[in-house]
């Protein structure tokens, strides 16, 4: 018997034109599945390599979509010295029926997609409604597609506040958002202009075990939404211990990072914002709420949207066929 594999490249997926709200509905119906106990989706294992290199296994199987599988990502802060990005990876797609791997994939794209897409979910739930500002600490790639996903969900963005201890990427950055979207962009010269103009606020930078924490607590300001996607590397404890609701994606997982030396202060986790995605838990209830959503970035996220990108490219016949045996 002949078993064949899909390869998507970056290209090849650049190719089928995902539009980013399909991602988000993606995104928002693996949320609802998990809401509601239909996934699996055992904590992240990983290895680190130094202090803050680090390679996860990501598996994950949502029954609805007959998605399983898993992605192999790593994550090296200082790859620009190499001309590489922080962030790269291969997705493998398995078939429900027999186990067989149908398609393996380039990640990162996914990754970056995905988490966008996450935030923009739970801003949906937990931003407040009439939210002009989009705040990014952080103006790399989660930079890009985290404005990209939230502008889909609040095209009443009329401005960004952006940061990055990089000049040049800052500048690059606000050069793109300015002439994609027509937003204006405010280059701020230090974090705090960041977060205390900013209705949502993201910020995406690397993620470190020993952090060297900036966000003050007094620069939180009613009705803020923030959704680091950085674990607690920005945010000291007292800035998050200021939130009214201290949300996160999977509480499972961050209960096991916390056993291995992560999020060493952080407030009672309120709810799974799968919790508040299928109604269990309420979301935002008044506008001077203070709500943070701590973002771990999750499998099941990547196979709902690897799945689909597999089911597209073998109805466009785009990819490379590989024989595995």
């Amino acid at each position: 018997m002949t078993v064949e594999i899909l390869y998507l490249s970056r290209d090849d997926i650049l190719e089928l034109q995902i539009n980013m709200s399909d991602i988000i509905n993606w995104v928002e119906e693996a949320f609802i599945e998990k809401g509601h106990g239909r996934v699996q989706m055992p904590p992240k294992p990983g290895v680190y390599i130094g202090n803050e290199n680090f390679i996860h296994a990501m598996p994950a199987y949502i029954p609805k979509i007959e998605a399983v599988g898993i992605k192999w990502i790593s994550g090296f802060p200082n790859n620009y010295k190499y001309g590489l990005p922080y962030i790269l990876g291969l997705i493998v797609i398995n078939d429900t029926k027999t186990g067989a791997p149908l398609a393996v994939m380039e990640a990162a794209w996914i990754t970056a997609m995905r988490t966008g897409a996450a935030t923009a979910v739970a801003a949906k739930y937990l931003a407040r409604k009439d939210s002009t500002s989009f705040g990014i600490i952080g103006c790399g790639v989660e930079g890009r597609s985290n404005l990209k996903a939230v502008y889909t969900v609040f095209p009443s963005l009329e401005k960004v506040y952006a940061y990055d201890i990089s000049r040049e990427a800052l500048d690059r950055y606000s050069n793109e958002v300015s002439k994609e979207y027509g937003l204006d962009v405010i280059k701020a010269e230090h974090p705090k202009e960041v977060v205390t103009n900013s209705d949502i606020i993201v910020t995406a930078t690397p993620i470190v075990k020993n952090p060297n924490q900036i966000v003050e607590a007094a620069w939180v300001c009613d009705g803020i939404f923030a959704c680091p996607i950085d674990f607690d590397s920005y945010w000291k404890p007292e800035a998050m211990h200021a939130m009214d609701k201290f949300i996160t994606d999977d509480v499972d997982q961050l209960l096991y990072y916390k056993s291995h030396g992560y999020f060493k202060d952080i407030p009672d986790i309120y709810a799974d914002l799968s919790e508040i995605v299928i109604g269990k838990k309420k979301g935002r209830e008044t506008d001077d709420e203070k709500i943070m959503s701590m973002h771990l970035g999750l499998a099941i996220e990547d196979m709902a949207v690897a799945r689909r990108i597999y089911d597209i490219a073998i109805k466009k016949n785009v990819g490379k066929w590989l024989k595995l045996m």
